[in-house]
């Protein structure tokens, strides 16, 4: 299965796996899964961090070269990715969350999240 990570998911799969659950721990570990992070989340990061929020204080160009290192594929955002935002119901209003689910979608992947909001996508949705 090729999984996207959501933003959190690759924050505590690097710096607090103790807030990984269980069926979270079992997908990243599954060999047979290709898991991918997004340019979006390292742009998500940014941002963040630099609006001061406490849980965004990663340094992402170290984030970004860890998760490389660990075999971890990056996924840019395309513009294909974009028009594939006009498809989705407004369930949701975090721009972030969208534009993963939108590459998720237009890659064939599924995006493992631990956001209820993103799971009223359900489809190429798997929460954790």
């Amino acid at each position: 299965m090729k999984v996207l990570l959501d933003t959190l998911i690759v924050l505590w799969a690097a710096g607090q796996p103790e807030k990984l659950t269980e069926s979270a721990r079992t997908v990243l570990t599954t060999p047979e899964n290709s898991l991918f992070f997004s340019a979006a989340s390292i742009w998500e990061i940014v941002i963040k961090r630099g609006l001061g929020r406490e849980d965004f204080k990663v340094d992402p160009r170290g984030l970004r070269k860890m998760l490389i290192l660990h075999g971890y594929n990056e996924v840019p955002v395309t513009a294909e990715h974009a028009l594939t935002l006009e498809a989705l119901p407004l369930l949701h209003k975090d721009p972030f969350d969208r534009l993963l689910l939108a590459q998720a979608r237009t890659e064939g992947m599924v995006l493992l999240t631990c956001d209820a909001a993103v799971s009223q996508y359900q489809e190429s949705v798997l929460t954790v």
